[in-house]
């Protein structure tokens, strides 16, 4: 595998792109691989803080890279918590509220290493951004739990769980269809689609999902079993947006339904909520309680914090972490209250599509939810669009390869949610670079918890800046522009930098000469649509 990725990068480091006649950005046959290897000896991965509630059900699998097999152990582990020497996997319990700095150990033939971890018992889950995948991007209303469970499968065999990726998450359509009344056109023919024909909920209320998941408890106990965790989809309204049974009225039994499967995460989009916060009548709604009005630009947000706030409620009830992922597209400033209602992450913009113009314009456009976002709490722009996306018909990714940089450079800098959209099934060898560079990883996973903002804006180069736990700042330089451009980050001081900087060269994970804040300067040339991403720290 080394000596092929080797291969791969020396050909084509140079033929990431082409101009086309039309002044667009046309991307090459050739993706160019910059990330090295990870080396056959240990090294441990991921974030250096995890955070539970007491008496939840504790689930993390030591990230960590090298020739296997590999033995773990772990330091200080607390009592209530147990390791499994092969996979690394900490399972167990913690009553009590308490911070505990553990060592984690992983030793293979080649060698050993460590690495201090704090575990922080309280009242917040997801201290640093949720890593996994969601089904939509690729499979769409076609999902089935055969797809769900090959997705985790493909997790642990292609090594992603081994660099911090561990949710797997279903989207829209594991529910049964409301059928052709109502229907929207785009619905017609999932209205038609016999596996999703049946009972909405059994005598008592409780939920029922199609029949292309015959067992909910038994798919996310197959994840849990590979040491990953599970995640569904719901709505407030009493349809999601295909269409399929959602959480109106029973947002209580689906909580307790939820934990009783044992599912670790649930993304709520607003969809048909909205005919009830806007006072109209749905179709499937008997009785309409009083509840508070929202419409598109109401000054009062009431109406649209009530839906999340009662199922923010019920998920804490119960015993067990459920990070709570607010699907409303950046309404009502959800960065402002979206913590309030127990939220963990929140989406702040429409849905993503896998074209620059999408892309670019989400992820360039998050500076004012920033102030925002910490330990806990996490801006959303949607989830990533890198290899075989296409919502029900796959192809490859439409970003050029250089765009495929800057849009993992930027979400990572944005200590955004990384969720992967594509078939998991179907990674090459381009895509899983993107997603195995662990300090690029690294700059998302930062226990300080800071969001990037745009520092400096020169003709088409932006640079954003992000501050570190370990006083280090990272640095993502874009270029936006068709051509590609050379410029200089100079005057390293007006980023409140002083003296030598110790500069890091991310993607390619290797040391560059130090620089002067005050007189030096960093000559770049950054692709069209490309970035540099580099971090910097006071050299020693």
């Amino acid at each position: 595998m080394k000596s092929r990725l080797l291969t791969v990068c020396l050909l084509l480091a140079c033929a990431s792109q082409l101009w086309a006649a039309d002044g667009k950005v046309k991307s090459s046959d050739a993706a160019y691989i910059l990330t090295p290897p990870a080396p056959a000896t240990p090294r441990i991965n991921g974030a250096n803080v995890f955070g539970v509630r007491p008496g939840s059900p504790f689930l993390y699998t030591i990230p960590a890279t090298g020739a296997r097999p590999m033995e773990f152990s772990v330091q200080d582990l607390p009592a209530g918590l147990v390791v499994d020497a092969k996979t690394g996997c900490i399972t167990g319990a913690l009553k009590n509220k308490g911070e505990f700095v553990v060592t984690l150990h992983a030793k293979n033939s080649l060698g050993t290493t460590d690495k201090k971890f704090r575990i922080v018992v309280g009242d917040q889950m997801a201290l640093t951004p949720p890593m996994g995948w969601n089904s939509w991007n690729c499979f769409a209303n076609k999902v089935t739990e055969a797809d769900v469970k090959s997705a985790a499968d493909a997790m642990v065999k292609s090594g992603l769980v081994n660099h911090g990726w561990n949710y797997i998450n279903v989207d829209d359509f594991w529910q049964n269809h409301r059928g052709k009344e109502g229907a929207s056109h785009r619905q017609v023919k999932d209205a038609e689609d016999p596996t999703l024909q049946g009972a909405f909920r059994d005598v008592k209320g409780f939920i029922v999902p199609n029949s292309r998941f015959p067992d909910m408890k038994g798919m996310a106990d197959y994840i849990h079993n590979l040491g990953l965790k599970a995640g569904l989809y719901s709505s407030p309204g009493p349809w999601t947006c295909g269409g399929c049974t959602a959480s109106w009225q029973h947002e209580q039994q689906d909580a307790e339904t939820y934990a009783k499967w044992g599912f670790d995460y649930l993304k709520y989009d607003w969809c048909s909520y909205s005919e009830i916060a806007s006072g109209r009548k749905s179709k499937g709604i008997t009785e309409t309680p009083e509840v508070p009005v929202w419409k598109s630009g109401t000054t009062n947000p009431e109406g649209a914090i009530y839906p999340y706030r009662v199922m923010g409620k019920f998920l804490r009830e119960q015993n067990r972490d459920i990070v709570f992922s607010l699907c409303q597209y950046g309404m009502a400033d959800v960065w402002k209250w979206g913590g309030s209602v127990n939220g963990n992450c929140w989406r702040t913009t429409g849905d993503i599509r896998d074209n620059w113009k999408s892309m670019s314009d989400i992820g360039f456009n998050q500076d004012q939810a920033a102030p925002f976002a910490k330990p806990g709490n996490w801006n959303d722009p949607d989830m990533l669009v890198v290899g075989q996306v296409g919502w029900g018909k796959t192809h490859p990714s439409h970003l050029t390869p250089d765009e495929q940089y800057t849009h993992i450079s930027l979400w990572c800098l944005l200590a955004a949610p990384l969720l992967i959209g594509c078939d998991m099934t179907k990674l090459d060898n381009f895509t899983l670079n993107l997603l195995c560079n662990d300090e690029v990883l690294a700059i998302d996973q930062d226990e300080l918890g800071k969001q990037a903002t745009c520092v400096l804006k020169d003709g088409d180069v932006r640079v954003y800046e992000k501050e570190l736990a370990d006083g280090g700042r990272a640095f993502g330089i874009f270029n936006l522009g068709l051509t590609s451009a050379n410029w200089d980050l100079k005057a390293l001081t007006q980023f409140g930098l002083t003296g030598k900087q110790h500069v890091r060269d991310l993607w390619r994970q290797k040391d560059l000469a130090d620089v002067d804040a005050a007189s030096g300067s960093l000559p770049l040339t950054i692709p069209a649509h490309g970035v540099v991403f580099y971090k910097l720290t006071a050299a020693k």
